[in-house]
């Protein structure tokens, strides 16, 4: 078995052999200043500084995303608000509690018999701003739905548009008086 690969190559007559010296020399050469200059080190801190900045860079994605996303959630809330605000209906003193569930909570607001029947009826939808409770046209509603659903209450009975025609037919002889109040 042959030596290095230089030497296969030299016997194989594919290498010149003042060429393969003088690549030796220069190998050394360069080897020597590494050794004598450190170069390694400064190689290894190159290294680590370019790692650095990748990960400093990536920081910074993360960080101006959240910030941009921040932004986007900011300028939507204030939507929603100018949206409640100029169409809110005015908070009349009504005499009809009208009871609603927000999450697994039940809430009560006070509204006259024409808006207890839109409400009931999904004419009007109640919605959340912060702690308070507005009442709005169904379409504004949609529009604040496609923001933030979460802030729309539903206050229609959709259990009873859910029964099947059975069990709509085992009520029918029970009429419901429209003074009922849960």
């Amino acid at each position: 078995m042959a030596g290095s690969l230089k030497d296969q190559l030299l016997k194989a007559g594919l290498a010149d052999a003042d060429k393969a010296k003088k690549l030796d020399k220069e190998k050394r050469k360069v080897a020597k200043i590494a050794r004598r200059s450190g170069v390694e080190l400064v190689d290894e801190t190159r290294e680590a500084a370019r790692a650095a900045l990748a990960e400093k860079a990536r920081r910074d994605r993360e960080l101006n995303q959240a910030n941009n996303s921040k932004a986007l959630r900011k300028a939507i809330n204030a939507q929603i608000k100018q949206l409640i605000e100029t169409h809110k209906l005015p908070k009349s003193r009504g005499d009809i509690g009208f009871n609603f569930t927000d999450g697994k909570k039940v809430k009560k607001l006070y509204v006259t018999s024409i808006e207890q029947k839109q409400l009931s009826a999904g004419q009007l939808v109640i919605v959340r701003q912060g702690d308070q409770y507005e009442i709005l046209p169904h379409p504004v509603a949609a529009k604040i739905a496609e923001r933030d659903s979460d802030r729309v209450i539903v206050c229609r009975d959709e259990d009873a548009a859910a029964l099947s025609e059975e069990e709509q037919d085992w009520y029918k002889d029970y009429e419901i008086p429209d003074d009922l109040m849960w």
